[in-house]
C-alpha cells in the first residue's frame, strides 16, 4: 500500500513530466507490464474526473496500465454510482489517495451557470440531473462581484464544484469516512488547466 502523501507526489512529478513534454513513452504500452496485470491491480490513487475528452487522467498525470483507478462523469460530480466506485477501489485495493480532479472551461459547470442565469426546459432529465447536482455550489457565486467577469466566475465555479465533490466524498460515506480516520485515505480536490497542462491540488491537502 503507497501512502497518501506519496502518491500525492507521484502524481505531481507525472503532471510536470506531462506539462513539460518529457512524458514516459512506454508507460501505456510495455508488454511486461500488461502481463503483470492479467491477475491483478495495485492502483495509487483514485481519480474522480470530468468525461471532457481533453482530460485523461492517466495522460495528464504521466502514468501507465494499472496505476490508476479512475471515474469519469460529466462535472466530476458525486452520484452513488461513484461513491460505490471510490469506495471498492479504497476497500478492494487499499489505494489511499482520491482526487477530485475538475478543469478549466468545464462544459458542465458552464451549462449549469447558463442555467442559472437563463433558465431554460429543453434539456433532458437526465442532463438535469448533471446541472442539479453542480447548481448548489456554483449559485452562491452569481451573488457576488464574480458575476460580472465571467472568466473569474467560471475558473471559481469550477473550483467550488471540485470542493463540494470532494466534500461529499469525505462526509457522505460511513466506509470512506471510516478510512480517512483509521487507515490514512487522504481526499484532496485539484483543478486541471487545459491552457498550461498544469495540475493545482488545492483542496484538502495536508499542510
Amino acid at each position: 500500500m503507497i501512502p497518501a502523501i506519496e502518491a500525492l507526489e507521484r502524481l505531481r512529478e507525472g503532471n510536470r513530466r506531462f506539462a513539460s513534454e518529457e512524458r514516459d513513452s512506454g508507460a501505456l504500452t510495455d508488454q511486461s507490464r500488461r502481463s503483470e496485470l492479467a491477475t491483478g491491480q495495485e492502483p495509487f490513487a483514485i481519480i474522480l474526473g470530468c468525461s471532457d475528452s481533453r482530460v485523461p487522467a492517466e495522460i495528464v498525470f504521466d502514468q501507465g496500465l494499472g496505476d490508476l483507478f479512475v471515474i469519469r462523469v460529466a462535472g466530476n460530480i458525486v452520484a452513488p454510482s461513484q461513491v460505490g466506485s471510490v469506495e471498492f477501489a479504497a476497500a478492494q485495493f487499499g489505494t489511499r489517495l482520491v482526487v477530485v480532479l475538475g478543469h478549466s472551461q468545464c462544459g458542465a459547470v458552464l451549462a449549469t451557470l447558463d442555467q442559472l442565469r437563463r433558465p431554460t426546459q429543453s434539456r433532458s432529465p437526465n442532463m438535469r440531473s448533471i446541472v442539479d447536482r453542480i447548481r448548489p455550489s456554483v449559485e452562491p457565486l452569481l451573488t457576488t462581484e464574480l458575476r460580472d467577469d465571467a472568466d473569474a466566475l467560471a475558473h471559481q465555479a469550477v473550483r467550488a464544484n471540485t470542493r463540494a465533490s470532494a466534500a461529499q466524498l469525505r462526509h457522505g460515506s460511513a466506509i470512506l469516512e471510516q478510512l480517512i480516520q483509521t487507515d490514512g485515505l487522504l481526499v484532496v480536490g485539484a483543478d486541471y488547466s487545459l491552457e498550461t497542462g498544469l495540475v493545482d491540488f488545492f483542496d484538502g491537502v495536508p499542510g
